[in-house]
């Protein structure tokens, strides 16, 4: 049997590792979601079940807004280590940012509550030019 080609070796050995990093970063990202959910005043998952649109799309919002700065973490890292620890440090930064952001958009939480969709598009436009930022702060 021939050996395989070096390009077939490479891959061979780095798409598990691949595999690996996009595991460890989706479940940084899930678990980062789940703070999330628990920090804010209102229960998503609960108004989305009972349909609120303004809700689904806030919380899509927070899960784009949190994987823009883990995506650029997961390209500028090497191992799992540096993953784990960009990954956290742009998590916290983000968190952090969407509380500022509810705090300063005061009644935001309530709009969306009561499912008014032009508080939910301003919350994702805030926490999606924060997610923009962060992301670009991590290049350097």
């Amino acid at each position: 049997m021939p050996t395989p080609s070096p390009e077939i070796q490479a891959f061979a050995t780095g798409f598990p590792i691949t595999l690996l990093h996009i595991a460890v970063t989706i479940l940084i990202l899930l678990g980062a979601a789940a703070l999330y959910i628990l920090l804010t005043p209102h229960k998503e998952i609960a108004l989305i079940r009972e349909g609120n649109a303004a809700a689904a799309v806030s919380l899509g919002g927070v899960m784009l807004g949190l994987s823009i700065p883990l995506a650029v973490s997961l390209q500028a890292s090497t191992n799992l280590i540096e993953i784990g620890l960009w990954g956290a440090a742009t998590v916290v930064v983000q968190l952090l940012v969407f509380r500022l952001v509810d705090v300063m958009l005061h009644g935001l939480p309530k709009r969306i509550q009561d499912g008014e969709m032009s508080a939910a598009a301003l919350l994702v436009g805030a926490k999606l030019s924060t997610a923009v930022i962060v992301a670009a702060a991590v290049t350097g």
